[in-house]
């Protein structure tokens, strides 16, 4: 079945706009400009993949999977899950780990080290990101060894 997943797409290009926005604030003079696009792409990238994870518990549903049970799953637990119904490769399902591990210091650290560590994993987040909203919005799984 088809989800709707506009609003991830929303979130990740408004993501995508302010990481370029950033980038090209980086003059002295642009300082206060560089930290409103700083918070942006935080909240940005907690945005999407909680986003993310809403969209993939109602997908699993179609799998068998209560509502109430998916709610209180553990988003590692949710991610195997998708795993395991081929919407998440292994190897992708490990770099989500990563995005969420990532996610979980921003409740602790907005500092300048989360910062260069979010950025440097962003552009992959974004494409996993879209890769999964794209099996989402079509119904696709992956096919054996994939």
């Amino acid at each position: 079945m088809a989800i709707n997943t506009e609003h991830l797409d929303n979130t990740l290009r408004a993501l995508e706009s302010a990481l370029a926005h950033y980038q090209q604030a980086v003059t002295e003079e642009d300082a206060v400009e560089q930290e409103i696009f700083r918070l942006a792409i935080i909240k940005g990238f907690e945005l999407a993949q909680e986003v993310s994870f809403k969209l993939i518990r109602r997908r699993l549903r179609e799998f068998g999977h209560s509502s109430r049970k998916l709610e209180a799953t553990p988003v590692k637990e949710l991610l195997r899950f998708a795993a395991q119904h081929s919407l998440l490769s292994i190897a992708e399902v490990e770099r989500w780990f990563v995005y969420r591990a990532n996610r979980n210091n921003t409740a602790h650290n907005y500092g300048e080290d989360f910062v260069q560590a979010t950025l440097a994993i962003l552009p992959d987040f974004i494409r996993d990101a879209r890769v999964l909203a794209e099996r989402l919005r079509t119904g696709a799984v992956l096919e054996e060894g994939e």
